[in-house]
């Protein structure tokens, strides 16, 4: 702290933006945190709040472990008279191969209600009882036959290994830094952590404290660092008894069926009810949305179909929107611009996925900006020029009544601790409510992590579990600030298209009519 102090004070500030020293220390950034005693309790109660069941004691043999083939659920009161603005329940019967039943708890279950015809979907929140039982409970939001999916996204005994990993394996995503100088080159690899007893170049973000190491080059010095890539995913990784957890065909995303009905019969409510049922005061209401005709329905604001590329110029028009994440927020920048026939990309000679993009409507006056999240990120290449933290971007912009910004950041931090994770959100948190005090008009909205396909290496990686935990701690420091969420993780769980990390485009129209919901909301 001192070394960064005195740092910070020795550099003028137009040179604060890039710095780097050596060091020889070995780093581990997550842990090496000084936390106030406010920090350290909320980080504390967050890590309290998303601690997973384990089960007893000792390795759980790949035999005793769950199946979902065994496995089934029952609906409760299958034959009952059902109305829009029930609660269904479901009780999940978990069985381990041997098809007995299971005494503990710790799956990872995903569930949802649909109706194909009407295009219709909705989540279920899931309850785990913790003796093998699970209770899924549904609010039917639409009329009709609705049926019920189930499926078991990982075991209790894959959960562990994924715990495992993400605490002892961070360095299971690698990066690399080219450095430059002349023709002369070198490459070296890069990290949060690198524990290794060599000198290091610190390139620790002097305005936000975050940690980033590359090792230092043989011959060239730590400020010729050109770029920042993805190195590769670490092979290996599990014993051959784990790896039976996770199998595509068997154990990872594999539908549960019912042992009874899997569906139930949805009668219109009465006229007499309220009418305004299924638009809840409550912002963390469950579900938070649901599908009707391809087209979602949020329970906690009333969102507009921006159908045509008018009525989104319309909205934008007189607005700067700045997009900070990773590539699923490049896909609200690619579906604008795509979209909106006078919104034309300006090119500003970025790399093909990673940006910065820019796309501008001069008629309209409408700019559009798109920028990566700072390290840890995945991408390709990034120039060291353009890496740059959500949180230092945040407090350069003024802000106002024409200003938008939208926010994403989950996918790059799964390998990793969650304190990591914590300590990103905290940055970015104190930027956002900085630049809500000085321009409380600025609209900023953030949209949640979503699920993807999985496969055996996909899941050490991006799970689904990874991307739950970090969704949970994120929508908890953010509520109780005047920010707006983008449910994209219900819209992702709800629909009836294949779990994809770049979901389809009818469902980035409807989360970007979501957003556009928020800057320009209906006059009602």
């Amino acid at each position: 702290i001192l070394l960064a102090n005195w740092f910070t004070n020795s550099l003028s500030q137009k040179d604060l933006g890039f710095c780097s020293f050596i060091s020889f220390s070995p780093y581990c950034g997550y842990s090496q945190q000084t936390l106030s005693k406010r920090e350290q309790a909320e980080q504390e109660s967050l890590l309290a709040a998303i601690e997973w069941p384990k089960p007893p004691d000792g390795k759980i043999p790949f035999a005793q472990s769950t199946d979902p083939s065994h496995s089934d659920f029952v609906i409760v009161k299958s034959s009952k008279f059902f109305k829009v603005g029930d609660q269904l329940e479901v009780l999940v019967r978990m069985k381990d191969f041997q098809g007995k039943p299971k005494q503990y708890g710790g799956d990872y279950l995903q569930a949802r209600i649909h109706s194909p015809g009407l295009k219709a979907g909705a989540a279920g929140r899931i309850v785990d009882c913790q003796n093998g039982l699970y209770k899924v409970f549904f609010t039917l939001l639409w009329p009709g036959e609705v049926k019920v999916s189930v499926s078991l996204v990982h075991p209790s005994e894959a959960v562990q290994v994924l715990l495992r990993l993400r605490e002892e394996r961070p360095d299971r995503v690698y990066f690399k830094s080219s450095f430059k100088s002349g023709r002369y080159s070198e490459t070296t690899e890069c990290n949060i952590c690198l524990p290794e007893d060599l000198p290091v170049c610190n390139y620790t973000d002097l305005y936000t404290g975050e940690p980033w190491f590359c090792y230092k080059p043989r011959k060239l010095s730590c400020a010729s660092r050109i770029n920042h890539a993805k190195g590769g995913y670490v092979k290996g990784l599990l014993t051959r008894e784990e790896s039976l957890f996770f199998q595509s065909d068997v154990n990872i995303k594999r539908p549960i069926l019912s042992s009874g009905p899997d569906s139930v019969i949805v009668k219109p409510k009465a006229v007499t009810d309220s009418s305004s049922m299924d638009r809840a005061e409550d912002p963390t209401a469950s579900p938070s949305g649901y599908y009707y005709e391809d087209q979602w329905r949020s329970r906690t604001h009333w969102i507009h179909n921006f159908n045509k590329s008018d009525d989104i110029t319309d909205c934008l028009q007189g607005k700067v929107i700045h997009l900070f994440g990773d590539s699923t927020m490049r896909q609200w920048f690619e579906y604008l611009t795509a979209f909106v026939p006078d919104l034309v990309e300006f090119n500003l000679g970025s790399p093909k996925n990673v940006g910065p993009f820019m796309s501008v409507d001069l008629k309209h006056n409408i700019l559009l900006k798109f920028r990566c999240h700072g390290p840890p990120i995945r991408f390709s290449t990034v120039f060291s020029s353009e890496l740059r933290y959500i949180a230092n971007e945040l407090n350069s912009i003024v802000g106002g009544r024409n200003t938008v910004v939208a926010i994403t950041i989950w996918s790059h931090f799964s390998t990793f601790p969650v304190e990591v994770y914590i300590r990103r959100l905290r940055n970015i948190r104190r930027a956002v409510l900085q630049l809500l005090d000085r321009s409380p008009k600025t609209a900023i909205v953030i949209r949640t992590a979503n699920v993807q396909e999985l496969g055996p290496e996909v899941s050490l990686f991006n799970s689904d579990w990874y991307s739950f935990q970090l969704d949970s701690v994120m929508r908890k420091m953010f509520s109780g600030i005047a920010v707006h969420f983008v449910d994209a993780w219900e819209m992702s769980v709800a629909h009836y298209l294949p779990h994809n990390l770049h979901p389809n485009e009818i469902i980035v129209k409807n989360q970007i009519d979501a957003f556009l919901s928020y800057v320009c909301p209906l006059q009602t």
